[in-house]
């Protein structure tokens, strides 16, 4: 066992990989933390060596992840200070488990790190997942709903999709926005600019022509307008539209 002291972090669970078989799989899966702001990797019984020339390459600059990562003789050793476990698998098993959607799982997680406890989750050998009696350690097991027809994930992928539900729950990242371009929002004026030449050449071919429709139809047309976020350059070019469509055929 190594004499490295864990890396542990109270405030994000431990991934711990049971027997993982190829060095450059283990990188994969401290990419994968990187990713989602995991810190503490711990291995048991590795095959390979997981700072080999492979397992760094394919860390894809999680490296840091892979010289802190503590490697164990057994589970048991591996699991010696933690608290709150859950093993992943997607075999059913023989035994008494409550078993949770990776939503529900992070959420018990989480309820143990706010009490300053020490949380795992475990990942079995790529080829054989996780045995019984791995299992029978965990508080719980985490089933990832996927396709029932194949619904094998390599070890990665595994590590990633928990870790990524652990991040979106804990830091609540709501990443959606309009990317500008650099372009600048339109005026108020620019927009009002806008309705007076559109609805100046409507009223002149006759769109108006029911008086008690007017004033909604003018106020549906703006609504478009107004809920699309325009550009200054898009008005510039909405401008331009509605001068060449007046213009005479020649």
């Amino acid at each position: 066992m190594s004499k490295k002291i864990p890396f542990q972090s109270l405030c994000c669970p431990t991934i711990i990989l049971v027997r993982p078989q190829l060095a450059e799989n283990v990188g994969m899966v401290a990419r994968a933390m990187m990713n989602c702001m995991l810190s503490d990797l711990r291995l048991v019984c590795p095959r390979e060596n997981h700072l080999s020339e492979k397992a760094i390459s394919a860390s894809s600059g999680a490296q840091s992840i892979l010289e802190h990562a503590v490697v164990y003789s057994s589970l048991t050793e591996a699991l010696s200070d933690i608290h709150f476990t859950l093993a992943t698998t997607a075999r059913p098993r023989e035994m008494t488990k409550p078993v949770y959607h990776p939503t529900k799982a992070v959420t018990l997680l989480n309820d143990n790190i706010n009490q300053q406890l020490k949380t795992a989750l475990l990942f079995g050998a790529e080829r054989t997942g996780l045995e019984n009696e791995e299992i029978v350690m965990a508080d719980g097991i985490v089933e990832i709903p996927l396709n029932p027809q194949h619904c094998s994930l390599n070890l990665s992928q595994a590590v990633l999709l928990m870790g990524y539900e652990w991040f979106k729950q804990t830091h609540d990242h709501d990443n959606t926005h309009l990317e500008m371009g650099g372009a600048k929002p339109a005026t108020k004026q620019e927009l009002s600019a806008l309705f007076n030449h559109l609805e100046t050449e409507l009223e002149k071919r006759g769109y108006f022509r029911f008086p008690d429709k007017r004033e909604r139809m003018q106020r549906n047309l703006r609504n478009i307008f107004t809920r699309s976020g325009l550009t200054e350059a898009e008005i510039k070019t909405l401008h331009g539209v509605i001068t060449d469509l007046i213009r005479p055929l020649s």
